[in-house]
């Protein structure tokens, strides 16, 4: 089994979180090792339905672009590893399709990634604070 947290999930049931989290999905598929994604049901965010709708955050070039070594003097220098006009795409998140999601565990219940399960929850929710 493979659990991994994510910073959101959209409606739909896909999943965005940190760099790699959609290619350790891809590998556990591959392998047939179920994925689960464990949030707490605030995580979910009601108002996106569709990933193209989400914005992924860059980080700054420099963190590929440069790197700490040692001179030839044997003194520490941070160089770049490649030239200054090259360009490059460094995502701080990828979106995890619903359909490499075994299932969701949330504080709620374990549930499937899809919307209609989602919605159930955002349901079960609202019935709860009427009755609080």
């Amino acid at each position: 089994i493979c659990i991994v947290g994510a910073d959101r999930v959209i409606v739909s049931g896909d999943v965005i979180n940190k760099i790699g989290t959609f290619l350790k999905a891809i590998a556990a598929k591959e392998f047939n090792i179920p994925f689960y994604v464990a949030i707490p049901t605030n995580t979910i965010d009601w108002k996106t339905k569709n990933f193209k709708e989400v914005k992924i955050e860059e980080r700054n070039n420099n963190e590929l672009r440069k790197m700490k070594g040692l001179d030839e003097k044997n003194k520490l220098r941070i160089v770049d590893i490649y030239p200054k006009d090259s360009k490059s795409y460094n995502p701080a998140f990828d979106i995890t399709p619903k359909n490499f999601v075994t299932k969701l565990i949330t504080n709620k219940g374990v549930i499937n990634s899809n919307i209609n399960e989602i919605l159930n929850l955002k349901k079960w929710q609202t019935l709860i604070k009427k009755k609080i």
